[in-house]
């Protein structure tokens, strides 16, 4: 059976739960709940395991913190021993409107401490990653509260439905590859 990691960034802890910074968790967590799956506490993280058509997914939410993630990932994959290529990560990010999907198959961190720990621990930035938008709505300085800040009750569920169309976007990964995968995820999505 094929396998791949899929890891969602976030901060563990209450105060974080439902912060722009945690929609990487809120993507997984959203894609578990509808495959009735469970996370079970692990090492370096919480851990759910999700069978789609012969194709085997483990979930990540790493416990180990956002800007240290690396850890947790390079654990996984040798855990599991798998290829940088079965590999992706879902992330936030300021640079995209609030809801926009874009997966890539590797690239730069493009400012993201999560991603960059991840590459420097991995030695390598050929993975692939989903940035999810949230936007950039704050004021000069204010960007740590504003990633850290508590999403409204409708961008929760807007997230869980974006989190529920990566997930069919990962599927397309593992089953049709790369390319098909991000037709789907970066074309434009009605709101």
């Amino acid at each position: 059976m094929d396998s791949f990691l899929v890891v969602g960034l976030g901060n563990i802890g209450s105060e974080y739960a439902g912060t722009r910074h945690n929609v990487g968790f809120m993507v997984l967590d959203a894609w578990a709940q509808a495959s009735n799956a469970v996370f079970s506490s692990k090492r370096y993280g919480d851990i759910a395991e999700i069978s789609v058509k012969g194709r085997k997914f483990t979930l990540l939410k790493p416990s180990t913190y956002m800007n240290l993630s690396g850890n947790a990932v390079r654990f996984w994959l040798r855990k599991l021993n798998l290829p940088l290529e079965r590999l992706i990560v879902v992330s936030d990010d300021l640079n995209l409107p609030f809801g926009t999907v874009r997966m890539r198959r590797s690239g730069s961190s493009g400012g993201h401490n999560g991603l960059e720990n991840i590459t420097q621990v991995l030695g390598s930035d050929q993975w692939a990653r989903i940035r999810v938008g949230i936007g950039n709505e704050f004021q000069r300085g204010g960007q740590i509260d504003f990633v850290l800040g508590e999403l409204t009750a409708e961008e929760k569920a807007e997230i869980h439905e974006t989190g529920l169309r990566i997930a069919e976007g990962i599927q397309i990964f593992a089953l049709a590859g790369p390319d098909m995968a991000m037709n789907s995820l970066n074309s434009k999505h009605k709101s």
